[in-house]
């Protein structure tokens, strides 16, 4: 699983110009599942958001997001498994099935949920405009395999 994370001021997410998730001070998370990934990697990867110190406190980064009562915004990103070194058009043969791919990145949004995280979602499979204020910017990526971040 491969999440790129970014330190957001506000984030919000829109599908045919409707605001389905949007947060204040917190976390912008953009999921990518591959083929492989399974139960243990969404679970690894929302305990690490949820556990990163990236926010200022008495030092530039050492609060949570729970310390400053931040929350999540989740995306799926399923361009994340996209392969470039060939050619000139992206492949995508690493991105997990749709029908596999929206558990996996429904379980890194419940896991966020069940630490107490405010946590907001885009459309899974639509056409989205994300719209964020990075703060920072602090911009950081996950990878999680077999239930381990590499």
């Amino acid at each position: 699983m491969k999440t790129v994370i970014q330190r957001v001021s506000r984030a919000s997410v829109r599908v045919d110009g409707e605001v389905v998730g949007e947060i204040g001070r917190g976390i912008l998370a953009l999921v990518g599942v591959e083929r492989g990934d399974g139960i243990a990697d969404a679970h690894m990867t929302a305990r690490k958001i949820a556990g990163l110190r990236i926010f200022p406190g008495q030092k530039p980064m050492d609060r949570t997001l729970a310390d400053v009562e931040g929350g999540v915004l989740v995306i799926s990103q399923f361009t994340l498994a996209g392969n470039i070194r060939k050619g000139r058009r992206p492949s995508f043969d690493r991105a997990e099935d749709p029908a596999r791919a929206e558990p996996l990145y429904m379980a890194v949004v419940e896991e966020l949920r069940s630490r107490g995280l405010p946590t907001q979602t885009g459309r899974f499979g639509a056409h989205m405009d994300v719209e964020l204020i990075n703060d920072g910017p602090v911009t950081l990526m996950i990878f999680s395999e077999g239930g381990v971040i590499l």
